[in-house]
């Protein structure tokens, strides 16, 4: 007995010495460097000119012919007036009639270009929800600080913040040392087929070979990580894939005082249940990994031994992630039902119920995965699984070890100070993914200080962006174009 004490308490040791080991050799991944020159601009007559794009009802529509093709063009023609030096210095042209792209000759052509991607066209306001808004959705309105109106985060944000710097640039005489492409997509909100994808093509045709490109992404979002009080600067190095399957059950109805013990109804329900309780396995892995490989060592003791320790806590801590929707999605392919329509009368059974799941599919899963995994978990043959509407695979990873990672992440330490940037995965679309062909070093970030209810508004009710924060994206583009490395 008293042996088997000493072997175990040796094994004891042996455990800490390793946990402690492992946990001083887990430094921060942070860079230090000097901040940002300040970016004297004018403020206010840029919160001016976004508020006027926000006018614009430059709306995508899953239905191509309820595009409003006219608003696009007036929308266009509101851009060349109000950058004039852009228009009259870059090289531009219209991609597909709708999207726009601007060529910006650098002082060395030998070098790889960059490309700085957005996106004009915003989602509609559901019906019957104006009233909620604070200041009319198509008004951008300036008001209590902030810049009122669709698209005030997603993206006309990305479109005019660019413009501003570019255009601020050029009155200073500036040339950057690299080639810069603008790319602005007219569709990205229906999945960028005939903008972003046709652009990319098209500079791919030419031979365009970029070092990074650089799309709208993660932002600067506070409270995303427990026990951390820093703003997390978020860059997605991936995104997820998304397929929807439809979900069918066909029943020979009647009337409802003599119901089977399942109506179609019932035997839908029951799968979508399934379906729920059985997702797909979460796994701290790829682009979720290495957020925290760069967010853990800035964390408090106890949470900081146990990310430096993985490979003996790492179910426990994936439990715990798997608790909070935001770090859920992170870490596996999610699952959400979200349409279910059938029957039409209270007392008559109904012939048939329908539903609709997402799956937003993790980096390592595919498609038929997906697939695979609904029919096995629902294993009913009375309910039918096709997949519906428009299905992509999720993104390769793009590196963090590149130059152009690192360029980035120290623009944004030295634009936003106390900022901890780390990569993740970007769990919605963007364009980006079309340009995947053209370069490894595809990276996805929007430079705005926001917290979870601030993410809320993007796609919903009251979307804003603040005067002040407005003014510092453009600086953030300014410093990044001033900093292109030769």
């Amino acid at each position: 007995m008293r042996r088997l004490l000493k072997l175990l308490a040796g094994l004891v040791l042996v455990l800490v010495v390793v946990m402690v080991a492992n946990t001083l050799t887990f430094t921060s991944k942070q860079v230090d460097v000097a901040a940002a020159e300040p970016v004297a601009i004018d403020v206010d007559a840029a919160a001016r000119r976004l508020g006027g794009a926000l006018q614009f009802e430059t709306i995508s529509h899953e239905d191509p012919a309820l595009l409003d093709a006219a608003t696009f063009l007036r929308f266009h023609r509101y851009l060349e007036e109000n950058f004039p030096l852009v228009h009259a210095k870059l090289a531009h042209e219209t991609v597909n009639d709708l999207s726009l792209l601007y060529r910006w000759q650098g002082r060395a052509p030998e070098l790889a270009p960059i490309i700085l991607l957005s996106h004009f066209d915003v989602v509609p306001v559901v019906p019957g929800t104006e009233d909620r808004w604070e200041q009319p959705p198509y008004s951008g309105a300036i008001a209590d600080g902030f810049i009122w109106g669709r698209g005030a985060l997603d993206d006309k944000f990305g479109v005019l913040g660019i413009l501003e710097s570019v255009e601020h640039l050029l009155g200073q005489g500036f040339a950057p040392a690299r080639t810069v492409y603008l790319a602005f997509g007219h569709d990205e909100e229906v999945g960028g087929d005939n903008g972003a994808a046709v652009i990319a093509k098209l500079l791919q045709e030419r031979g365009v070979e970029p070092e990074m490109v650089l799309d709208e992404g993660g932002a600067m979002v506070v409270e995303v990580v427990p026990y951390l009080d820093a703003p997390v600067a978020m860059i997605g190095v991936a995104e997820k894939g998304s397929v929807t399957l439809e979900l069918t059950v066909e029943a020979q109805g009647g009337h409802s005082s003599t119901p089977p013990k399942s109506t179609a109804i019932g035997v839908l329900s029951r799968a979508i249940v399934r379906l729920e309780r059985n997702q797909m396995r979460a796994e701290l892995r790829g682009a979720a990994r290495q957020f925290f490989d760069y967010v853990g060592p800035e964390l408090f003791l106890p949470l900081r031994v146990a990310f430096a320790n993985l490979w003996l806590l790492r179910r426990p801590i994936e439990d715990l992630l798997e608790d909070a929707p935001a770090t859920n999605a992170m870490l596996r392919t999610t699952t959400a039902a979200t349409i279910i329509s059938g029957g039409v009368k209270s007392n008559v059974l109904p012939t048939d119920a329908r539903a609709i799941v997402n799956f937003r599919i993790l980096p390592g899963d595919t498609i038929v995965d997906v697939i695979e995994h609904a029919r096995s978990m629902i294993d009913d043959p009375t309910v039918t699984i096709e997949p519906s509407g428009v299905a992509r695979e999720a993104s390769r990873e793009s590196p963090v070890d590149s130059a152009a990672f690192a360029f980035l992440q120290q623009t944004i330490a030295a634009s936003y100070p106390n900022v901890i940037v780390a990569p993740f995965l970007t769990v919605g679309g963007t364009d980006s993914r079309h340009f995947t062909d053209l370069t490894p070093n595809v990276y996805r970030f929007t430079p705005i200080l926001a917290r979870q209810e601030d993410l809320a508004r993007i796609h919903g009710t009251n979307e804003r962006v603040g005067v002040a924060d407005y003014g510092k994206a453009v600086g953030f583009f300014v410093t990044l174009l001033r900093g292109l490395p030769e």
